[in-house]
């Protein structure tokens, strides 16, 4: 009679299950060399293992199989001195009475759709000069943009070759421009020139919600997880073949790198594509919580939550963190719900980074929320907000506080923020800018804090703004106020592909499953929208000249001054003076004005020069110069610096 998930439960939690059956050796799964290929499986209560070995990665029968021996802790293995690169195989697991067959929950390479394993030589799908591939040398502040490879270079605009829109591919293409024109840059010369310093990718790992055998017709933002390790099918130019996706993914990185950006991975651990995966298969309820009446933990509202806090699956996530690094080059991890996680995961991620590529070197950071509570086990701390106190200084989070106080809540499309006409909301702007993020979270220092008014989820900043402002000449000021709101908080700055040429989903909340053409990067925009672009250009271009606002140390909240605020208005000084980073300016004055009247407020003494104003954020290249007092328009920001000695 087969276990219940509540029993299964049982057996996990006894401290004698994880001192006989966890597993340390970093050597699971399928790794194969020109000296030959081990195939190594944990699965502790199965009582027979077979491994089928495949010409094809979806049909057809196995050409052969081979019975696994049991080893340490709970592993089965089989080795030969045979190089089997590109054989795909599976296993067929005896336990509890029945036979399962299941692909390799370790997987590095597979077939399409994920359904076989395939074991491959990594040395093989290595592009030309991937061995010098390195990242470039960290720019003066880190400015994140989140891109969807689907629907960054699917539509035509884009001037993207046909067959590589939507493509790891799309991003190997030099010099593209609007509608190949020649003139109007896009794609990587247009990040380049809007000054993004750091490219994150939505889900690239293989998921389950989009069928790899069809060309098109189907769209998924891809938090879905299936093999976790393995490169998403439907981006690479041959889904079939199990090497073209690890090689492609390889060559868009190295794209990336070359042409100056650093990668981040947005990483899903938290559950998978469904309760029906090669975890389930290989050992029964271990990956996975469950309330003490025996129901499925449903803390993500996706039908399961991973129990990161087990020895076997916290090591899996930190393993997989570890290879995706070490292979394919990334440069920091973006965390789905990493309020579901625990902390002590966390913090293990961050000093095991830092011993391997330097401390901070790659960036750590995540959601610090769940949909729900998870039932933890063995006293793990859920990585919430709440807890940001216990994480490492360098384990960083999203400012949701900061996004609804400066426009608006992000599930009520009518009530707005500061910038929208929300009122109130004054003390909360000011918090923002030394990277505070809501009461009870005592956060550290700036490195903890992602400073952003737009992600993927929810509206677009121009849709949110298009409720509360149907006038589109106010809503652009308000836009441009939100950008210069957040661009000049302490921390890391972060936005969404597109919201710098005011993109829109037709107003639509959630697109996660909407169609391609809905979500696609509209690049029209990008020069329909032109000043927009050039002030987001703007005030990234300023924001790396501030080291008052770039400082990440623990003592960064010094730095802000005398603020002030009345109805709709906030000012403060910065003080910008940095010996590692000399500045121009020694001393920032920043004032927003959300009102609908002109402001007029009193400078220290002193000559001040007009760095941005709701118009240009382009001043600092020629900037005019301000004594006594200055006018802010309404609905816009002022930056004024004064010069050091």
């Amino acid at each position: 009679m087969r276990k219940t998930a509540k029993e299964w439960k049982e057996i996990y939690s006894d401290e004698n299950f994880d001192r006989t059956f966890t597993y340390e050796k970093p050597d699971l799964g399928a790794i194969c060399t020109e000296e030959g290929t081990s195939f190594l499986l944990w699965s502790p209560f199965a009582k027979r293992v077979r491994l089928f070995l495949y010409h094809d990665g979806e049909k057809g029968s196995a050409f052969r199989s081979e019975e696994m021996s049991r080893e340490e802790k709970g592993v089965w293995a089989y080795r030969t001195k045979e190089e089997l690169h590109g054989v795909y195989y599976d296993f067929e697991i005896l336990m509890e009475g029945e036979t399962v067959r299941t692909a390799d929950p370790y997987a590095r390479a597979c077939g399409v759709n994920g359904i076989r394993s395939m074991a491959v030589n990594l040395k093989r799908t290595d592009p030309e000069g991937w061995e010098q591939d390195a990242a470039p040398k960290k720019a003066e502040e880190d400015v994140i943009y989140e891109i969807h490879i689907g629907e960054f270079s699917w539509d035509e605009s884009g001037g993207f070759p046909e067959e590589y829109r939507g493509k790891y591919k799309a991003f190997t293409c030099s010099h593209t421009t609007l509608y190949q024109d020649g003139i109007h840059p896009t794609g990587l010369d247009y990040l380049k020139d809007l000054g993004v310093t750091y490219v994150q990718l939505m889900p690239a790992y293989d998921y389950g919600s989009v069928d790899e055998t069809k060309e098109d017709g189907e769209f998924n933002w891809g938090y879905d997880p299936v093999n976790y390790n393995v490169p998403e099918g439907s981006y690479a130019t041959d889904a079939k073949n199990g090497e073209v996706r690890i090689r492609e993914f390889k060559e868009m990185v190295q794209a990336l790198h070359k042409n100056g950006f650093r990668v981040i991975m947005d990483v899903v651990y938290n559950h998978t594509y469904s309760l029906d995966t090669w975890f389930q298969r290989t050992v029964p309820w271990y990956y996975y919580r469950v309330h003490e009446n025996g129901e499925t933990a449903n803390g993500s509202a996706c039908g399961n939550d991973v129990a990161s806090e087990r020895s076997m699956c916290s090591r899996y996530i930190l393993d997989s963190v570890l290879y995706w690094a070490k292979e394919y080059h990334i440069d920091g991890f973006r965390f789905d719900l990493m309020g579901l996680l625990d902390v002590e995961l966390m913090n293990s991620i961050r000093k095991t980074l830092d011993e391997k590529y330097g401390t901070g070197e790659k960036l750590l950071f995540g959601e610090p929320w769940a949909a729900d509570d998870s039932p933890m086990e063995k006293g793990a701390t859920p990585a919430l907000k709440k807890n940001i106190g216990l994480f490492d200084v360098n384990v960083g989070m999203f400012c949701d506080d900061t996004r609804d106080a400066v426009k608006g809540h992000v599930f009520k499309g009518t009530i707005p923020g500061f910038v929208n006409g929300g009122k109130g909301l004054e003390e909360n702007i000011l918090r923002s800018v030394s990277a505070w993020c809501g009461e009870g979270s005592p956060v550290k220092a700036p490195s903890q804090i992602i400073s952003y008014v737009s992600a993927h989820d929810n509206w677009t900043l121009w849709d949110k703004l298009s409720i509360t402002t149907p006038d589109q000449e106010k809503r652009m000021k308000e836009n441009r106020l939100a950008a210069a709101i957040y661009m000049t908080c302490q921390g890391r700055v972060f936005l969404l592909s597109g919201e710098e040429f005011a993109r829109t989903k037709e107003g639509q909340e959630n697109t996660y499953n909407a169609p391609i053409e809905i979500n696609r990067l509209d690049w029209k925009r990008a020069y329909e929208y032109r000043s927009l672009r050039e002030y987001y250009k703007g005030l990234v271009g300023l924001r790396k000249k501030l080291p008052g606002l770039c400082d990440k140390s623990e003592n960064a909240f010094t730095r802000i001054r005398k603020t002030w605020n009345k109805d709709g208005v906030v000012s403060f000084l910065v003080d910008n003076q940095d010996t590692e980073h000399p500045s121009r300016w020694k001393t920032l004055y920043i004032l927003y004005n959300s009102s609908e009247k002109e402001v007029s407020a009193d400078l220290p003494e002193g000559t001040w020069e007009i760095l941005a104003d709701g118009e240009s954020s382009s001043g600092w290249t020629e900037p005019k110069t301000a004594e006594g007092s200055v006018k802010a328009k309404p609905i816009t920001a002022l930056i004024l610096g004064q010069k050091g000695v």
